[in-house]
């Protein structure tokens, strides 16, 4: 493997292992100190297919990608595609399970072409996540506890004619109330394929916090516009699971059983 082929995950996971034979090593930097979303790209094609997002974690301090002078310490993170002030997650609003996993997720992106109308599981990098997801506790010194999550799915077809400025509205101001609203780790949209088919997703801390985010004026636009710009739209609910010591994890179809 060459460096120029090397993802931004198993990058990560490099440095991890090598910070983490660094006895006394202030990790402290890694979980709650980021770089500025200001000196991440805002283009969505960055954020959604490369990962642009987790640059803004100091893994290093001999980081090539910025200079220790240029550094802005923060602590809200680029959790979607949306790169500007309204729709930055906070990581002083989480708890600690949350915030390693959200830092994680920004690590997260498909591996497939075809993620629209693939298998959900396998269209992403889901087992990439969860090994960042264990070295960073174990870097940080945390011992996970088994946790579950909410996962949301959205398959969409559009119809033909739609307005994009519209629809870009609709989406950018529906996230901007998730974020307000507290709990969301992650929000991802694709690019629809040829057939105008997409998918996106979001991860939240818990049931509860996505009821609560979708509650808002934009998000009743949204499902009010939906009749009239979709030919399709499925939309599915996950549960993730995420065992001791992130020694497993599993994404199945959630159960209201679970409440």
């Amino acid at each position: 493997m060459t460096v120029d082929t090397i993802s931004p995950s198993q990058r990560a996971l490099l440095l991890l292992a090598s910070v983490k034979t660094q006895k006394g090593k202030d990790l402290h930097p890694i979980f709650k100190s980021l770089r500025s979303h200001t000196e991440i790209s805002s283009e969505f094609e960055q954020l959604k297919f490369h990962a642009a997002a987790s640059l803004q974690l100091q893994l290093s301090q001999q980081d090539d990608e910025f200079s220790a002078k240029d550094f802005v310490p923060d602590t809200r993170l680029v959790a979607s595609p949306y790169n500007s002030v309204p729709h930055l997650l906070d990581l002083d609003t989480l708890d600690t399970q949350s915030r390693l996993l959200a830092l994680s997720l920004s690590f997260f992106t498909p591996v497939r072409s075809d993620y629209a109308t693939g298998d959900y599981l396998e269209s992403f990098n889901w087992p990439e996540v969860f090994q960042l997801l264990k070295a960073l506790a174990a870097a940080g010194g945390h011992a996970w506890k088994k946790q579950s999550f909410y996962v949301v799915s959205f398959r969409s077809q559009l119809q033909l004619g739609v307005d994009n400025d519209h629809l870009h509205a609709l989406d950018a101001y529906s996230h901007q109330e998730a974020v307000s609203s507290g709990g969301l780790l992650k929000y991802w949209f694709g690019t629809k394929n040829k057939n105008r088919r997409n998918l996106a997703t979001c991860i939240w801390r818990n049931r509860d916090d996505a009821r609560l985010g979708g509650r808002g004026p934009w998000h009743a636009k949204a499902r009010a516009a939906a009749r009239t710009m979709y030919e399709s739209i499925v939309f599915s609910t996950m549960e993730l699971v995420i065992g001791d010591y992130v020694d497993t994890w599993d994404i199945r179809e959630w159960r209201d059983a679970h409440l």
